[in-house]
């Protein structure tokens, strides 16, 4: 079974793939490091512009760490969650410092960089070094739930559990189990999606055991979706898109007219404070960090 599901889902994906910077042929350790931090949580559409960018101007780990941190911020722009881009300056850092400026491919090793969790460490040992690992997202957790065990969904993740469910369909010959996995997510990512699977195109139709089971919704546990508008999410990127945009430091007075509501403002620009992503000056304006951090 797992020999023909592989054959299924890995000739599909030869027509039907995306042509993406990050998969074509030649791209090293670092630019696939970069494009998983930047797919976290984050479409391709938004991501493709910003991956350019940064390699052009960063090509390698000691270009970025040698620049401060502000501008990997600045050029991360609207991606969201711009902490990520602190973490990969970070990351650069270690990088140059611990490893020669070059990317490990023993998933420990990536584990140990800021910025670095399960599922980055495994993808960029796989899709860089064409290692046999397990590369879980949410497209391939779903994919297996309704594939393999007949749910609409995977439910909350569960690491070892879904490391094991996808280790036990890997081909043994690594470059095969690394294009089948990013096959799997692939296809997760265009067909098999959460609200509107298209299943009359999908090369598991009819091996499916959710489709033989009649499609069921599903009833398990299911974690809430994040409101955005009114959160302090919302307001730390209001303030983020005005320090981000100036190229000078920016009085306290400009963000106060980002916001109506003072305590909550006041509490965002706290935590962007906290989070490194903003400095003050001792005359009271804000920039972006300018210098590397005494834990880097």
């Amino acid at each position: 079974m797992n020999a023909e599901l592989v054959e299924r889902v890995v000739h599909w994906y030869d027509g039907a793939a995306r042509a993406l910077p990050w998969r074509e042929p030649g791209v090293g350790p670092w630019p696939v490091l970069v494009s998983e931090v930047m797919l976290q949580q984050t479409p391709v559409a938004r991501v493709r512009p910003v991956y350019q960018a940064w390699l052009a101007r960063w090509p390698t780990p000691s270009a970025l760490a040698a620049d401060s941190p502000g501008e990997a911020v600045r050029t991360w722009g609207k991606l969201g969650y711009p902490r990520r881009a602190l973490r990969l300056h970070e990351c650069a850092c270690v990088l140059v410092d611990r490893f020669d400026g070059a990317v490990p491919a023993d998933v420990r090793a990536l584990e140990s960089l800021p910025g670095i969790g399960a599922y980055t460490a495994r993808a960029v040992a796989a899709f860089a070094f064409t290692l046999r690992q397990p590369v879980v997202d949410t497209n391939v957790r779903r994919v297996v739930a309704r594939a393999i065990r007949g749910q609409g969904a995977a439910g909350p993740p569960a690491t070892a559990r879904d490391h094991a469910a996808v280790a036990g369909l890997l081909p043994q010959e690594p470059a095969r189990a690394v294009r089948f996995s990013v096959a799997l997510m692939e296809l997760g990512a265009l067909v098999c999606t959460a609200r509107a699977p298209r299943c009359g195109a999908c090369p598991l139709e009819t091996s499916c055991a959710w489709r033989q089971a009649g499609s069921p919704a599903y009833d398990g546990p299911s974690a809430r979706p994040q409101r955005f508008t009114g959160t302090d999410r919302q307001v730390r990127g209001l303030l983020m898109d005005v320090v981000r945009a100036a190229h000078s430091p920016v009085p306290h007075l400009t963000l106060d007219a980002v916001w109506h509501e003072p305590v909550q403002r006041e509490r965002a620009l706290g935590s962007l404070l906290a989070d490194g992503l903003i400095d003050v000056l001792p005359d009271g304006t804000f920039l972006l960090p300018s210098t590397r951090r005494p834990n880097q």
